[in-house]
């Protein structure tokens, strides 16, 4: 298959990229004290596990996603857009750190930044 009509999820590497880079992110996140605390009464391994599966369908893998929309799961939360933004730089940082090419990267940020409005329920 030509890299072209391969997904995002495909050119980044799959599951094992993307169980990677969740277990990296989420240890970001728990150390971050601007965002660690909306984790404080979550089993992060469901957690993981959920955050796993949205991230291999939104990158187009041959999945479906069954979870609750982003708007639902985030209604009562009252995030800001500096949590968001937070949030997406762990993400990028954890995608450098695990050598991903720019080019993917852009194309995560691009993902991320459209559910905005859902995260933030605005």
């Amino acid at each position: 298959m030509e890299a072209e009509t391969k997904s995002l999820f495909e050119r980044i590497g799959g599951m094992p990229a993307v169980n990677a880079a969740v277990d990296i992110f989420y240890k970001k996140v728990l150390e971050d004290e601007s965002i660690s605390h909306f984790f404080t009464n979550t089993d992060m391994n469901i957690q993981a596990a959920k955050q796993k599966a949205f991230l291999a369908y939104a990158f187009g893998a041959p999945t479906a996603y069954t979870g609750k929309s982003l708007r639902n799961a985030h209604a009562s939360m009252s995030l800001t857009e500096a949590h968001f933004y937070a949030v997406a730089k762990h993400l990028t940082d954890t995608l450098q750190e695990l050598n991903v090419p720019q080019n993917l990267i852009d194309e995560v940020v691009k993902i991320a930044l459209s559910t905005k409005n859902d995260v933030l329920n605005k």
